[in-house]
């Protein structure tokens, strides 16, 4: 009876163990958000949340409010949808709330590569070197040789002046700013079309990652899709090796530098070429998805192409190809181009929707704006989603859901900064690049080689949709939470290279 006693008492224990590790037993404390927990024990809602986070969250603001926690897969996320209460979180005064833990071991996962202390410093250090002021502008230089040398070809005769050809907007604009940022950033040989070839075959492997991402994040691969990813992150550790780097002429002084801090360090080349792989995926991940929706917008309305059109004719003069296989653009025109930094705010606004998380060290007390307090449980993890709280927000952008080209601009022509909601200043009115301590140390390059590829494209071809009542396609669904959007289905375009004058 002693022996039964036991073993019942240690199934007991196991059992109650068990339910209080799926979160059966957690209550809603006082003072903290409201709690929906969801009826499947340990996952909760997170197959909502995976199937449509936008539509997921937009039922549960109206369910519980601005803020509330919400169970996914085990870990509680406290989503914050007022936007004028994200500062005392961005800001986090009291350190209470981390990002770099959480993004080391995203990294670790989704790259292999695992963090040295203070790896999150220098790349932002090294940004604030080499991708800002006099370090942008000759990365910007390269960049227009590079994206002369993907769509002209070596010798500049790969495009006959006046002959359309026939594309997928999503694909051409990935396309095209994939091989072209590789190509600036990590090198080239002596061997231009070479240096094409490969970069078009690592843009197809990269494609094949890009589409399984969503699901690898959430640890949702099939058998075979897990041995695949396996084999594309060795083929991205080989092919990014930095043995190779050594045969190469131009690698920025972005990757450089940082390579060479890395190597300061005693970090082993094999853990550098992981790190080469997590740099390609940050700095050309994103930019051809939003090129693809800044055209896409501008093919859909005349007007804004017109007046980006009339804009970089005053800035650039007459276009012309140089007698070099090269674009005739003024790096400098990038600063003068404020219709064209509206239309890219604009497409930001529309076409990005990060996720912005902080883990709770310590029970936390956070203060919202209207005056309320909320306890935020330590382990928990606080969530902003700007894409619904902000960029979709009719108070602080009316008709959110319209592209106007001309929203970020004042009646003279500046930039337009103020923005209101409730009647109040907001700080935050757009949030793309994430903000605080998780903010993309890169984008200023980003939207340089965005407007750059965007402005050649306007200036030196004609552009059409294959069919100019197709409809602006929805986003995918897989995409939400993961930076840049991106389409439901591709979009046929025509283009073709305008006869030099």
């Amino acid at each position: 009876m002693v022996l039964w006693g036991l073993v019942l008492g240690t199934l007991l224990v196991a059992v109650v163990g068990c339910l209080w590790l799926l979160g059966l037993f957690r209550q809603r404390r006082p003072q903290e958000p409201p709690l929906d927990k969801g009826f499947i024990p340990w996952l909760g809602h997170a197959m909502a949340f995976r199937k449509n986070m936008f539509e997921f969250l937009k039922y549960m603001r109206a369910k519980h409010g601005d803020v509330f926690t919400v169970q996914l897969g085990g870990q509680y996320f406290t989503f914050v949808m007022d936007p004028l209460s994200f500062g005392s979180i961005l800001k986090d005064a009291q350190r209470k709330l981390d990002f770099v833990k959480y993004a080391e071991k995203l990294v670790l996962k989704v790259f292999g590569y695992r963090s040295v202390q203070g790896d999150h410093r220098m790349i932002h250090s090294a940004s604030t070197k080499y991708l800002m002021g006099d370090g942008l502008e000759d990365l910007n230089k390269t960049m227009l040789d590079s994206l002369s040398l993907v769509l002209l070809g070596p010798t500049g005769q790969s495009l006959d002046a006046g002959c359309w050809r026939e594309d997928g907007l999503f694909h051409f604009c990935y396309n095209v700013l994939f091989k072209a940022g590789y190509l600036s950033l990590f090198g080239c040989t002596k061997n231009q079309e070479q240096d094409l070839l490969q970069a078009e075959e690592l843009f197809v492997q990269f494609r094949k990652f890009d589409l399984l991402f969503p699901r690898f994040v959430y640890s949702l691969l099939g058998p075979w899709e897990w041995l695949e990813v396996a084999r594309l992150q060795r083929l991205f550790h080989r092919m990014l090796s930095v043995n190779h780097n050594l045969e190469k002429n131009g690698i920025s002084n972005w990757i450089s530098y940082m390579l060479q801090c890395l190597r300061e360090q005693g970090m082993a080349p094999a853990m550098q070429d992981k790190f080469n792989f997590m740099m390609l995926w940050a700095s050309q991940g994103n930019t051809g998805p939003n090129s693809f929706w800044a055209l896409l917008f501008l093919l859909k309305h005349p007007e804004a192409m017109r007046a980006v059109r009339e804009e970089a004719a005053q800035v650039l003069g007459e276009a012309k190809l140089k007698a070099r296989p090269s674009f005739g653009v003024e790096i400098s025109a990038l600063h003068h181009t404020p219709v064209l930094d509206s239309v890219m705010e604009e497409t930001l606004r529309l076409g990005t929707a990060p996720t912005l998380l902080r883990v709770v060290h310590g029970d936390h007390m956070l203060k919202m704006a209207s005056g309320q307090e909320y306890l935020l449980r330590s382990g928990d993890i606080v969530a902003l989603f700007p894409y619904l709280s902000v960029h979709m927000d009719p108070d602080i952008h009316p008709e959110p859901t319209a592209f106007k080209y001309d929203r970020f601009l004042n009646p003279n022509g500046s930039r337009k900064v103020d923005f209101y909601k409730s009647g109040k200043k907001i700080h935050h009115y757009t949030m793309p690049w994430g903000s605080g301590v998780s903010i993309c140390p890169g984008r200023f390059l980003a939207l340089s080689e965005m407007k750059l590829f965007v402005l050649l494209m306007v200036t030196y071809f004609d552009l059409e949709l294959v069919d100019p009542d197709t409809p602006v396609p929805p986003v995918d669904p897989r995409r939400w939470g993961f930076g840049t959007t991106q389409p439901s289905r591709e979009v046929r375009f025509r283009y073709r290279l305008r006869p030099a004058k």
